[in-house]
């Protein structure tokens, strides 16, 4: 798998594609897990997502099972070295049943539990998961500066940030000598919702093109989650959501398919070739329940789209 520097000056490399761990522990069993991580490192992977909130909202969760399940995969394998592993806090619930929120007392004392569970002394990326507009900036960016400065972290990302959130969060950092976030963690997938849909799934917010356009010119690393929504793409059985009820779902789903059936490749597999081949490239991040289903995506991330399927695709609004 090719790897590639992340953001600027952070000397920490990203391969094609993220491993979302996710469902490990709750929806994906351990075994399961422990054989999903081995057929992604034996390929190449280097680069594996989680967060401390994983995943309260299952049945039988209460956050942290994600972590914990990699913390003993990291050590049974012995691997840490030459892996590159992202966490999260910001949204776990807190004491009132809301989100807890990005206040310095939170992010210090949910990273300790993040390197506990992970069994590591680092995080090679930790993220603000969602906005909190309750605690103040230089609140929030100077505990994460912290973080980074006592060697707890490396780098920082921001997941489910507005465009103008991002850009004003990063410029008080700089101005402070603060490390800025240099990674953007947000919702993206060739299917786009419809205009001003409010997406259902709490705290999800969806890439706009503002914030590509600015991740682009900074030079910054994107990274999409919810690439292959849930399936759908390649499961006719698994409807895609309401708020995808669009002409322009008909019209991509039709050019995905002539693009699909001219690569002999599956849709899903288009898509990831899609997002990690454009402008600004895409990390994107893929979660899976079987090997089986890892297989089919690291296929797509190594799939060559033509200039002029690309073309296809990308007129097809």
């Amino acid at each position: 798998m090719r790897q590639r520097s992340m953001g600027n000056d952070t000397g920490i490399q990203v391969g094609t594609v993220c491993l979302g761990a996710m469902p490990f522990g709750t929806t994906v069993d351990e075994e399961t897990s422990f054989a999903i991580l081995d057929r992604f490192v034996e390929a190449g992977g280097t680069t594996i997502d989680t967060a401390n909130c994983y995943s309260f909202w299952v049945d039988g969760g209460s956050g942290g099972e994600s972590e914990t399940v990699l913390g003993r995969w990291l050590k049974d394998r012995g691997g840490r070295d030459g892996l590159t592993i992202a966490s999260k806090v910001g949204s776990g619930p807190g004491p009132d049943g809301q989100a807890e929120g990005l206040a310095p007392a939170v992010i210090q004392e949910q990273l300790e539990g993040t390197l506990r569970r992970l069994g590591t002394d680092h995080v090679d990326l930790y993220y603000a998961h969602r906005e909190d507009r309750t605690t103040p900036d230089e609140e929030t960016l100077a505990a994460f500066h912290r973080t980074v400065a006592d060697g707890k972290s490396r780098a920082l990302g921001a997941s489910n940030h507005t465009a103008w959130r991002l850009a004003e969060t990063r410029s008080l950092a700089e101005r402070r000598g603060w490390t800025p976030y240099t990674a953007v963690q947000q919702r993206y997938s060739y299917l786009q919702p419809r205009p001003k849909t409010a997406l259902p799934e709490g705290g999800h917010v969806h890439a706009s093109d503002e914030l590509l356009d600015y991740v682009s010119a900074h030079r910054l690393t994107f990274f999409a989650y919810t690439t292959l929504l849930w399936g759908a793409y390649s499961r006719p059985e698994k409807p895609l959501p309401e708020h995808y009820a669009h002409p322009g779902t008909e019209r991509r789903l039709r050019a995905l398919a002539k693009v699909s059936a001219e690569l002999g490749a599956t849709p899903s597999q288009v898509v990831l070739a899609w997002l990690t081949g454009g402008e600004p490239a895409v990390v994107p991040i893929i979660g899976v329940s079987s090997v089986a289903q890892l297989d089919e995506c690291l296929a797509g991330a190594e799939l060559e789209l033509p200039a002029e399927l690309r073309q296809v695709l990308d007129e097809a609004v």
